[in-house]
């Protein structure tokens, strides 16, 4: 996290912002129903860190967002730091997104066309799926800026307005879902707001249900679990009509909704909702059949799989993670197959299986290192690794120990 050091664990930064509102362990606790005792523990490390849900009652209650307790991943590729979240929010902030009528370009200005920019966005969007964030981030402020000169083309020539407004939202949503997944959740909604209005002025609904799903990314993010689960509903029953013909990218967009939706339902700890959406979405994967690619959404048999495996680790149920988690994804792209390994290692881990959960983020690492050393998750299972018994742990600790330092999780 910036600013408070990303060695620090749950417990201590939960520990540090209490302090910071002038709450006594016995006053936080009580306001989010829980006893001192369990407080206490929490802070120091003595149990498990508290579910996403709890720590997300604990951010609302301290005034903080959730990653400020969850820890945020720091852009950074080899010994080369790459952070232009600044330019990002920058480009999203532009006094020129806010009117077309105020801010309109003069009569000369040299506007784009769509298919160029598009292929730019596309080529971002293959750097997403690789893992290469950094290079989507530095890539995004030129692409900002690119899909609103591209709508105030879709304001001046009416023959190519759908394609303007299809290539903003494809932009857009880019950016909602990569500040997602970086830990930037309060531009992450400030994105996520325009795919959607481009959606809207593109008249294509596949468009929209696309940023739909960034939508889903931004409210997660931000902890905002019942919220993301009525934008997937809805979103869902808006488009499901449209799936009548089997429409392969229709279904998986649909599908991916279903699965966001799920995510959020699990971090809501509401195992019924959690299991209704994830039979929908392998409804929709008997339609389609394999594993497939439309829309960047790799949905598919397997994805589905990866999804129930991380629910539920969301929902504390790590022995069914432990028992099913070791399936093959070396075909997925990486940013699915790492989330994965992620996840498999943190169970692992917190089953005692220490040796294998070091293996699988080894694994991680060499497939995608930026993925793996920008981590919060990567951080906690590192840092319970490094306190085991140097003897149980055997000379593997030293290793756990350089990985440790490598993805910041100690000093």
């Amino acid at each position: 996290m910036r600013g408070l050091g990303d060695h620090l664990t749950i417990g201590e930064r939960i520990a540090f912002y209490r302090k910071r509102r002038g709450y006594t362990q016995e006053v936080l606790a009580g306001l989010v129903g829980r006893s001192t005792d369990w407080l206490a523990k929490a802070e120091s490390g003595r149990r498990r860190p508290p579910r996403i849900d709890m720590l997300a009652d604990l951010a609302r209650v301290l005034r903080v967002l959730l990653g400020d307790l969850v820890g945020k991943p720091m852009l950074m590729e080899e010994d080369n730091q790459r952070d232009d979240v600044p330019a990002v929010r920058d480009a999203l902030m532009s006094p020129r997104r806010l009117s077309h009528l105020l801010f309109g370009p003069n009569a000369d200005a040299q506007l784009p066309t769509p298919a160029p920019v598009a292929m730019r966005v596309e080529q971002a969007w293959y750097d997403y799926e690789s893992g290469r964030f950094g290079s989507v981030v530095a890539a995004l402020p030129a692409l900002l800026q690119s899909a609103q000169e591209l709508e105030d083309r879709a304001a001046r020539r009416e023959e190519d307005r759908h394609d303007c407004w299809s290539v903003s939202g494809r932009a857009h949503h880019l950016a909602a879902t990569t500040l997602a997944k970086i830990g930037e959740s309060d531009i992450s909604w400030l994105a996520a707001e325009r795919p959607v209005q481009a959606a809207d002025a593109s008249d294509d609904p596949l468009v929209l249900a696309s940023a739909a799903r960034s939508g889903t990314h931004a409210f997660i993010a931000n902890g905002r679990y019942d919220a993301a689960i009525s934008l997937g509903d809805t979103t869902a029953a808006w488009l499901a009509p449209r799936v009548g013909e089997n429409d392969p990218a229709a279904l998986s967009l649909l599908g991916m909704i279903h699965l966001r939706a799920a995510v959020a339902a699990a971090r809501h700890q509401d195992p019924p909702t959690v299991n209704r959406l994830l039979e929908r979405a392998e409804d929709l994967v008997d339609n389609l059949g394999s594993d497939e690619n439309y829309w960047q959404t790799d949905f598919g048999p397997t994805n589905v799989i990866l999804h129930r495996l991380s629910v539920e680790l969301d929902l504390d149920n790590v022995s069914y993670v432990v028992e099913h988690g070791r399936i093959n994804v070396d075909h997925m792209p990486q940013e699915r197959s790492v989330t994965h390994r992620i996840d498999l290692a943190r169970a692992l881990s917190l089953a005692g299986h220490g040796d294998e959960a070091f293996s699988v983020l080894r694994t991680a690492e060499r497939s995608s290192p930026e993925l793996v050393r920008n981590n919060p998750r990567v951080r906690e299972t590192l840092r319970d690794l490094t306190k085991e018994d140097p003897v149980t742990a055997g000379s593997r600790s030293s290793e756990v120990f350089v990985m440790a330092q490598r993805c910041r999780a100690v000093q």
